[in-house]
């Protein structure tokens, strides 16, 4: 098998080699804002009434001046002050309140997406192609997944929230001033225009590439962290702790150093726009003292200027970080957009046919197939018929093409010509899901989730009772060890089964394959790696479960294939000989007899 190599880069750092644009990310975007359109429009409608709140309010605070210093001039009651403050007091408690029941509402919406948004991308990654995931780093994957959730979390915030309410703030206020004070409002308008183009420029251009490239060497700590805590046993072998540490901190440095870089550029750039900030209040105040000196402003119109001013300031100040984590969380976004933007494993069929497996006859038609297009042909016009019920023995050299032989039964890869047919039924035109369920294979490390016994035995079966599992366990010699075990068939079997020696877990395969109750089994070096009385055990349940079945098993023990209908010797793609153990071991200078003899 040839796999895919990326370029070295790529290995070392986990860098894209071709970065998505803005597009496919805002269409992803946009497919969960807008997954409940009645209940974001609510949301926004509260958000209008805050927003014109909160520009009333600044209004009433100059009246509230006004209406006092008006007092203290005629000595009269200052009936108008309270009014101007009771307008005051409403619309501060409206925005409040308005924005508490958003909150809410917003909530609601964000964990829905939230939620969508992980069930969509783990039902894609899952549906990803057996080459995807023999490049791939599990922990990166994971760690990008659930990085991605929240970054989209900030992302939704940021822009629904946070820049919508500025925008329409700034509009309201910028409305008024150039309504009341022309000359401030426009010196406003120009201020606030220099203060959002240069932040986003800044902010684009500058800080962004080093928040892409923060994020690389953030999910290659992830990815090496799960790949060396996997194997924690082969790194225990070896006494290669000190050597992992020195490895793992050569990637924290270089993730250390791509940060400081990233949080550097955006202290500088919030550096710039305090700078800028401090020169749009100083001039809308300077501004308005000179139109009162002329008698054209108010003491209230100033008061009316300094509260929006310091209404707005905070938010403004706060651009800056909202813009850093945007830029921040649009790049670990980006990794979900690639695993929307990836090729699930096979496109499904137009039409699906239903499938169903009455002998599990199969037949290879003239196949041709090669893993890569620049290689040669694994397989060049191949042709082969397993009878219903049939036992077939694969057997030859390591490459010679007997395991992607399993892999292309079970439509892991597709053909570049010719057709796999089982029951007369070509599988190209099957979904990979159902042609999968009528096959049980037992592959030669199975690998168990880290659940209960009864959960992995039942896998194939999830609707099966408990007697049903006892029954398969005990077909398959399981039962012996398992009722051994403090909590029976509850016992937990850890991440990828290691509580379980190998032949515990061959067992559970076994009778996970038994459960599932599929018309053919494959069994992929199934003894390879076991002692001799756990051969036998694993022996005596494989012969039970090939009963009635169509059976393939790939085999280097020798020993194990002698009893079956017929055995194919592969060498280099090309079945060079066939026929039963007893035939074969007699011809004089045949492949299966010097492999026999090697063997022995």
């Amino acid at each position: 098998m040839t796999l895919q190599a990326p370029s070295s880069a790529a290995q070392a750092k986990g860098t894209r080699q071709d970065p998505l644009g803005f597009r496919p990310l805002l269409s992803l975007l946009k497919r969960y804002w807008f997954s409940k359109p009645l209940l974001l429009t609510f949301c926004t409608s509260l958000l209008l009434l805050s927003v014109g709140a909160d520009v009333i309010v600044p209004l009433a605070a100059g009246e509230v001046v006004d209406q006092i210093v008006r007092s203290s001039k005629t000595g009269i009651n200052p009936h108008g002050a309270y009014q101007a403050l009771c307008l005051f007091a409403a619309t501060s408690t409206c925005s409040f309140l308005t924005r508490h029941a958003r909150t809410h509402l917003w909530n609601g919406l964000a964990t829905y997406n939230m939620s969508a948004l992980l069930n969509d991308i783990f039902g894609r990654v899952q549906r990803f192609s057996a080459e995807w995931y023999a490049n791939t780093f599990a922990g990166a994957t994971v760690r990008k997944i659930t990085r991605g959730k929240w970054a989209y979390d900030a992302i939704s915030d940021i822009t629904w929230i946070h820049f919508l309410e500025l925008s329409l703030v700034v509009c309201g206020i910028t409305g008024v001033m150039l309504y009341r004070f022309p000359r401030v409002g426009l010196m406003f308008v120009g201020t606030v225009l220099v203060y959002v183009v240069l932040s986003g420029l800044v902010a684009l251009r500058y800080v962004r590439p080093a928040n892409v490239q923060a994020a690389e060497a953030d999910s290659a700590i992830g990815a090496y962290l799960a790949d060396t805590i996997t194997n924690n046993a082969t790194v225990k072998t070896f006494g290669a702790e000190d050597r992992e540490a020195k490895r793992f901190s050569k990637v924290v440095s270089h993730w250390s150093n791509r940060a400081l870089i990233s949080w550097n550029r955006g202290s500088r750039m919030s550096a710039m726009q305090q700078a800028l900030w401090v020169v749009l209040q100083f001039g809308t105040i300077l501004l308005l003292i000179h139109e009162a000196a002329q008698g054209q402003a108010s003491p209230g119109d100033i008061t009316f200027a300094l509260t929006a001013n310091f209404q707005l300031g905070g938010q403004l100040r706060s651009v800056g970080d909202h813009i850093r984590q945007l830029q921040r969380a649009t790049s670990e976004f980006s990794d979900l957009v690639e695993f929307h933007e990836q090729p699930v494993e096979q496109p499904l069929p137009k039409n699906c046919r239903p499938f169903n497996v009455p002998t599990g006859a199969i037949e290879f038609d003239s196949i041709t197939f090669a893993y890569q297009p620049e290689v040669p042909p694994l397989y060049q016009n191949l042709d082969l018929r397993i009878r219903p019920g049939e036992r077939v023995a694969l057997v030859g050299p390591t490459g010679s093409g007997k395991s992607t032989l399993v892999k292309l039964v079970q439509r892991l890869y597709d053909l570049n010509e010719g057709s796999i047919r089982i029951d007369g039924q070509d599988i190209a035109k099957i979904c990979p899901s159902d042609l999968r369920r009528q096959i049980a294979v037992v592959p030669q490390d199975p690998l168990l989730f880290h659940r209960s016994l009864r959960d992995n035995i039942a896998y194939g079966n999830p609707e099966a009772s408990k007697a049903e599992v006892a029954l398969a366990a005990r077909r398959a010699h399981a039962s012996e060890f398992i009722e051994r075990l403090p909590y029976g068939y509850d016992t937990l079997v850890g991440e990828r089964g290691v509580k379980l020696s190998g032949g515990e877990r061959q067992r559970v395969a076994i009778a996970r394959a038994f459960l599932a109750n599929a018309p053919i089994v494959i069994f992929d070096e199934a003894t390879s790696s076991l002692d001799n009385i756990t051969e036998k055990y694993i022996k005596s349940a494989m012969d039970d479960l090939m009963q009635g079945r169509t059976t393939i098993v790939i085999a280097h023990r020798l020993s194990t294939v002698s009893d079956v209908d017929r055995i194919l010797v592969f060498d280099s793609g090309k079945i060079v000989e066939q026929g039963p153990h007893h035939e074969l071991i007699r011809l004089p200078h045949g492949r299966y007899r010097a492999l026999h003899a090697q063997a022995t």
